[in-house]
């Protein structure tokens, strides 16, 4: 039986996207992590600002990212995340989504499967577990509700 344990809620502020252009992958482009905070029962801490989300969007209009980031637990300890998945929807959702524009997240899907490495001490839970999450994307930042599969 699989069960679903709330971690923690991260809250990732975004700089502009840099554009790639086309690639044999699909439409490429960066976009840049400036920092944010994170909270849950066991777990807070903030972003640290220089990691990234690359992402291409699929010639079916799905979008596939990975973002690589760190985050710096309220303790000091830091934690590597690398966290892939894809967000979906109509047309007209993915263009206004790809616009900046606020959109409300149940009208698609966004869906990803964090992976955390945290050195030997009291985060290492993180390195023992796998972990699915949702996500909202906002105008200036991305919410992702990160979950522990038990």
């Amino acid at each position: 039986m699989i069960e679903l344990v709330f971690a923690f809620e991260l809250h990732v502020l975004i700089d502009r996207p840099l554009p790639v252009g086309s690639t044999p992958r699909g439409l490429r482009r960066v976009v840049p992590i400036a920092g944010g905070s994170f909270e849950g029962p066991r777990l807070r801490g903030r972003i640290v600002p220089g990691g990234a989300d690359w992402q291409w969007e699929r010639a079916d209009g799905v979008l596939e990212a990975e973002a690589r980031y760190e985050l710096e637990a309220d303790d000091g300890t830091v934690i590597s995340v690398v966290n892939t998945g894809v967000r979906r929807g109509s047309a007209d959702v993915m263009r206004r989504l790809g616009a900046g524009e606020l959109v409300d997240p149940t009208s698609y899907y966004f869906r990803t499967t964090p992976r955390f490495e945290a050195p030997a001490g009291p985060h290492d839970w993180l390195n023992r577990s796998i972990f699915v999450a949702s996500g909202a994307r906002r105008p200036d930042s991305v919410a992702i509700v990160v979950y522990e599969v038990l």
